[in-house]
Parts: C-alpha cells; structure tokens; sequence
C-alpha cells in the first residue's frame, strides 16, 4: 500500500538520520530547494507519538533548521542579489516565476510583519528571505519574525502527525482510497511540474533570442 509504504520510508529516513536530517530537511525547506515541510514535519509527528524523539529537542532542530535556511537565503539576496539567487537556484530546481511572485508580494506588502505572515503561505514561504534580503531589512527582527513563524507553522504540522498517528489504524483501513487520491495528486504534481518546467525554459529561450 503506498500510504504504508511512503510513512515508513520517511520515517526510516527520519530515525536514520535523527534530529540533525531534521534540521537540514528544514533548513533546505526554508531555502529554494524543493522540500516541503509538509513532506517532513508530519513524519517528524510520527517519531514523536512513538517515543522515538523528544517533542522539544524536536521542535528545536526543526525550528533552527528552518532560521538557519531563511538566514543563507537572506544573505544570498543580501550580498548577491537576484543574478546570484537565480545561478544557484538553477541546482536546486528554482522555479524564477514563483520567485518573482515572492518579489512582488514582499514590495507591494512591505512591514516587519511581512516575513512572518508569508510562513504560512504556500511557496511563498520558501523564498520570502531572498527579497528580506535584497530589500536589506533589518536582520534581528527579520530572525525573530522568521523563527516564530517558522515554528508556529512547523509545530502545527508536527501536531497533525501525532493526531494522524494516533489514528493510525483508521488511515491503513481506508488505505486503498487514499492510495487513489495520492496517486492522482502525484500525477497532477507531475504535471503541474513538467508544464513549469517546460515554460520556464520557453521564457529562457525567448530571452535569449536576439
């Protein structure tokens, strides 16, 4: 079953490699490389439930993993600016549409408060450090507000693993149709990804044509 299948991989990947693969999965999520937290986190709920992993060393990893990604992507945006963010994103499968997004979201809604409230939206949240940094917002409130909302958002999702754990049993019930629904949420992924792919080397294309 894929729903067993994908849990105890991710677990075994998480027992394996401990607090601190937490805190590199978290701190490539808080990056431009392509790891959702919500691919970690819940797992990370799992370990917790089992008594594997302590819920507040948990938390800790987790949380300066994510501070500690958001503070490489600000000073990327800080001290290289966009040519610099874009030649390094090209290894971990930058997406330059959704980057651009992020731009125009931290200038059209520029605040202290702008890093923190973007934590809780989807893609946005993996690149609004690199404008943070290239706008040369002040550093300690752009830690602070990183790091809570980081960890709000880090821990609810750790929460809804040791809920989903806790009903474990429920979930291999009707494992059959969720397998259905992963399988056709991963095909739409796939494709929602290749169309992406294929119109960002299109704009590429037409960008370098004289």
């Amino acid at each position: 079953m894929i729903t067993e299948l994908i849990s105890r991989i991710a677990v075994q990947i998480l027992e394996t490699s401990t607090y601190f693969g937490a805190f590199v999965l978290m701190a490539l999520e808080s990056m431009i490389a392509p790891v959702p937290s919500e691919a970690v986190m819940p797992f990370v709920g799992f370990l917790v439930a089992d008594g594997k992993w302590n819920l507040w060393l948990a938390v800790l990893a987790t949380s300066a993993g994510s501070l500690f990604g958001s503070l490489l992507s600000y000073w990327m945006g800080y001290y290289g600016g966009k040519p610099l963010v874009l030649k390094v994103g090209r290894y971990l499968l930058l997406n330059r549409h959704d980057l651009e997004l992020t731009e125009r979201y931290f200038q059209r809604r520029q605040g202290l408060y702008t890093v923190f409230i973007a934590r809780f939206i989807p893609v946005i949240r993996h690149f609004i450090s690199i404008p943070a940094g290239m706008g040369r917002m002040p550093l300690v409130p752009f830690m602070l507000l990183s790091v809570t909302g980081a960890t709000l958002w880090n821990s609810f999702l750790l929460y809804c693993g040791l809920r989903l754990r806790e009903h474990w049993p429920v979930v291999q019930k009707y494992s059959h149709q969720v397998d259905i629904v992963i399988v056709v949420l991963a095909v739409i992924g796939l494709g929602w990804f290749a169309r992406n792919r294929l119109a960002a080397r299109r704009a590429g294309t037409h960008t370098e044509t004289p």
